[in-house]
């Protein structure tokens, strides 16, 4: 039980206690009826007073379950405020690095590390942020990460090499990566188990309406301005985005009694450093590369290490025996299957469309706004759904909705007509925006609440290792092809791959639990 509920502050004299300063704004118009409204500025005020009500308990989470419907919801879009600013430079840090190349004097090919090597340092490192926020706090842990975003974005718009642009984007992009588990388990926190996947809908929303943000506000601010809009445009996003949560988000729960698993942790990273390392680089320098080989080596060898680390330590990083639990390790696994064949298909369609059609980079990024248009879109709906729906109905529908998409671009890529390209893009927006609310809090209700951090890491991980796999196997697939099935078969081939691979995670998700009524296993 949490602690007992501070008495509310006394009413100022001549004020009626029977009313609520924030709802009591309200606004009327001819001809229609009054209207509610909610300023931001009163609720914040409001979030900041029940924050501060909450006594210095050992376990003030357990304050939050009887907080007001509002209260949570403004939490919830003040993570997700930050969650946008974080996700919204990187489709079009993408599409502009000829630019930027041009600009610092180097080349678009050493640029590519503007994206893969953030990648890689969030995949190194989300498992870190996820425990230390079970540990010291979500709140704190998230602070930290968006004001540390902040400052590299600043640094990154003045950045004067490729060399030092990218060390500015990867550092800060590392330290923001503690604002995605943070942010889920805060959100998780607040709600009941059943309610999990409606909230989570709405995260989903924006992390995939984020990079459709970025190239809608970002591109012209690039054309009219330069590349460094990119940065300057997203630094005042988070600052305000941290500025709203430091006022805003409430302590969570901490761990007093446990240490953190530093060995695990290097052992982790040992292994994920080999595979990421192993996987990214084997397309462009050859699996006979020495670099390749060694992280071919050292991924088991580190896999190994963190096994034998994890089943020793009196606190480990991921407590192995979760991984027992079918209603936590389904989901875990399906998460790699889903990003395998979605993003596998998201990295060989604008090729697909520029060398089958030869079509250019502006018609295929209108061609491509479908895919995490719908996405965005499914998320809530399928949030508001679940209730009616089951979790292993979504995310069944959501692969198969995947296996049609690929498999339809499999059938047409010697003749990819612009209407077949967007309903496929469509079913795979669609499909996979609704699932992944429902795997993400299928993960949360397999755990306890105060690992809500660790366990959202280690889904997120196995997502990032996922994406990581399939964007470089399904082009290494098309590639290695071409000479022998021609340019069109070769897309076949890569898109019938993905489309495998996406069923294979179907099957596996007819297994998925429904925990979103039951508690937690101990």
């Amino acid at each position: 039980m949490g602690p007992d509920r501070p008495t509310e502050p006394e009413v100022p004299e001549g004020s009626d206690p029977d009313v609520d300063p924030a709802t009591a704004v309200a606004i009327e118009a001819p001809g229609v009826d009054e209207e509610t409204v909610l300023p931001w500025s009163l609720l914040i005020r409001r979030a900041r007073r029940f924050r501060e009500q909450v006594p210095s308990a050992a376990d003030p989470a357990d304050d939050l379950e009887g907080r007001p419907g509002w209260f949570r919801w403004l939490i919830t879009w003040t993570v997700l405020l930050g969650a946008l600013g974080i996700a919204s430079s990187i489709t079009i840090l993408a599409v502009s690095r000829p630019s930027i190349a041009d600009d610092l004097g180097t080349s678009a090919s050493t640029l590519v590390w503007l994206i893969s090597g953030p990648t890689i340092a969030v995949g190194l490192t989300g498992t870190t942020a996820g425990k230390l926020g079970d540990l010291h706090g979500h709140r704190r842990v998230y602070l930290v990460g968006i004001f540390g975003a902040a400052v590299f974005s600043v640094l990154a718009a003045l950045a004067w090499s490729g060399g030092s642009l990218i060390a500015f984007r990867v550092i800060g992009a590392t330290i923001g990566a503690a604002t995605g588990p943070s942010s889920l388990a805060i959100i998780n926190q607040l709600f009941a188990r059943r309610d999990r996947s409606k909230a989570l809908g709405f995260w989903s929303l924006v992390m995939a309406g984020g990079p459709v943000l970025g190239l809608v506000i970002g591109g012209p601010l690039v054309e009219a301005v330069g590349w460094r809009a990119i940065f300057w445009f997203q630094t005042p996003l988070l600052l305000g985005a941290a500025l709203v949560a430091l006022v805003v988000l409430p302590e969570t729960r901490r761990h007093h009694d446990v240490h953190f698993d530093v060995l695990g942790q290097v052992a982790l990273v040992v292994s994920l450093a080999g595979l990421l390392l192993a996987i990214d680089r084997a397309s462009v320098w050859g699996f006979t590369n020495r670099w390749v080989l060694l992280g071919i080596v050292v991924c088991p060898l580190g896999a190994w290490w963190f096994v034998r680390v994890e089943r020793r330590v009196e606190f480990p990083l991921i407590p192995l025996h979760w991984f027992k639990r079918r209603g936590f390790s389904v989901p875990v696994a399906v998460s790699f299957f889903i990003q395998f064949g979605y993003m596998g298909g998201f990295i060989l369609t604008p090729k697909l469309l520029a060398e089958v059609r030869g079509l250019g980079a502006e018609t295929i990024a209108l061609m491509m706004v479908p895919r995490p248009l719908t996405f965005a879109i499914a998320g809530p709906i399928a949030g508001y759904m679940a209730h009616r729906i089951s979790a292993r109905a979504t995310v069944v529908g959501g692969l198969l909705s995947l296996v049609a998409s690929l498999s339809t671009f499999a059938f047409v890529s010697s003749d990819p007509k612009t209407v077949v390209v967007v309903v496929a893009l469509t079913l795979s927006g669609f499909g996979i925006g609704a699932a992944q609310p429902r795997i993400a809090s299928a993960v949360a209700n397999s755990v306890q609440d105060q690992d809500l951090g660790i366990a959202g890491a280690t889904q997120q991980l196995v997502a990032q290792v996922g994406t990581t796999v399939g964007m470089n196997g399904l082009e290494a697939m098309q590639v290695a092809t071409v000479g022998s099935a021609g340019l069109a078969g070769s897309y076949r081939n890569a898109y019938v791959l993905g489309a495998v691979v996406a069923l294979m995670g179907a099957v596996l998700a007819t297994r998925l639990v429904d925990l979103g009524d039951s508690s937690a296993p101990g």
